[in-house]
């Protein structure tokens, strides 16, 4: 099967646990779920609306503020901000803007009003998203539109683990709504394609990119 990121040649897998197949890239080392497992949007939101994210918890809060303090000392010049994919809560977008961030929030199941297309940004972040995409480079691609020149993107997203054997055990590719995994490889190699620099990544789960 083509890759998902860099269209090269990919190996399948079936996880021994779940007899769930995978795809690997041996270009890119993207991992994802074979088509027969995605589910539908309306799937997906039955699964989100179990979520009960507060706004109000201080945990919930200080999620967020672990991604800015990763992410804020890395960029410069942030006057506007877009949340992609924010769910059912703003949190996000009220943080940036109360550090005078003016910060818009969209999401296609939740916020699908936010009028952003005809907007341009100096920072998008999108946290636990890309994941869940059934087409990321061309996600990626269109965020890129939305980015002022020299502008930036940062993600949230689990880095699979470096040993093919605990992948297995790996909570994260549990979750049915989840069907694409990276390593920062594949990241650095998306970054190349899409003709953007990789700025930095964490090692874990964070990574930020800077449009030419």
């Amino acid at each position: 099967m083509e890759c998902l990121i860099c269209t090269g040649k990919t190996f399948r897998f079936i996880d021994e646990k779940s007899g769930i197949v995978y795809h690997r890239c041996q270009e890119c080392d993207v991992i994802f779920k074979d088509p027969v497992y995605h589910q539908t949007l309306e799937e997906q939101k039955r699964r989100y609306d179990l979520h009960t994210n507060d706004e109000a918890d201080e945990g919930y809060r200080a999620y967020f503020q672990r991604f800015l303090d990763f992410v804020m000392p890395r960029v410069s010049g942030v006057g506007t901000a877009l949340d992609f994919g924010c769910g059912r809560s703003r949190l996000l977008a009220n943080i940036l803007n109360d550090m005078n961030i003016k910060a818009d929030a969209y999401d296609p199941l939740y916020h699908p009003d936010t009028e952003y297309n005809s907007k341009k940004y100096d920072l998008i972040v999108s946290t636990e998203v890309f994941e869940h995409l059934h087409d990321p480079k061309t996600l990626f691609l269109e965020l890129l539109t939305l980015l002022n020149q020299g502008r930036y993107i940062a993600l949230q997203t689990q880095f699979y683990p470096e040993d093919p054997n605990d992948f297995s055990g790996w909570y994260y590719h549990k979750d049915p709504t989840h069907i694409v995994f990276f390593a920062p490889k594949t990241f650095r190699v998306l970054a190349d394609i899409c003709g953007c620099d990789y700025l930095d990544d964490n090692s874990k789960n964070m990574v930020i990119f800077q449009k030419r």
